[in-house]
């Protein structure tokens, strides 16, 4: 879990966050299970309290079940699963605390160690800078959303 409040110092915020610079007013997040909780107590103090969670087209019921986007012909069962758990937890949050902006990303094929082996996807900080543009959404930004680089995708 990465953890920014203004006026307080980072936490495990990733280099490639903080190198966009101390302008961060929002608290960052990572949540993946309710054991996460105690987050909440200190996303409350933020003025701007946002959640990220970087999800996937693949766990997006729309696309893998559309014939014209590449997730419908790639069969990974567990992987597409857990991404549509995580967008679905995302939504849920977002419902039970009303106060804080919950959205989930696909942040596009990344070149990470997962696809390494088929030496495809951006670099990092292209998929990093779509991340920094949920985290810093005004407080009259969305919440209980899907969005790529682009905007809303369906669920």
């Amino acid at each position: 879990m990465w953890i920014r409040l203004r006026h307080r110092s980072a936490t495990e915020l990733p280099s490639r966050l903080a190198a966009a610079g101390p302008r961060y007013a929002a608290a960052f997040a990572t949540v993946r299970d309710p054991r996460r909780r105690p987050a909440l107590p200190l996303l409350r103090k933020s003025s701007n309290p946002t959640v990220v969670t970087v999800s996937s087209s693949m766990g997006s019921f729309w696309a893998v079940t559309n014939p014209e986007r590449p997730e419908s012909a790639m069969p990974l069962a567990l992987y597409a699963a857990s991404k549509s758990a995580a967008a679905m937890l995302t939504v849920q949050y977002a419902k039970l605390h009303p106060g804080i902006k919950f959205n989930a990303l696909e942040p596009g094929t990344t070149a990470t160690d997962m696809t390494a082996a088929f030496g495809i996807g951006r670099p990092v900080e292209e998929s990093a800078r779509i991340v920094v543009r949920l985290a810093t959404l005004g407080a009259d930004g969305p919440t209980g959303t899907f969005q790529d680089e682009n905007g809303d995708l369906p669920f």
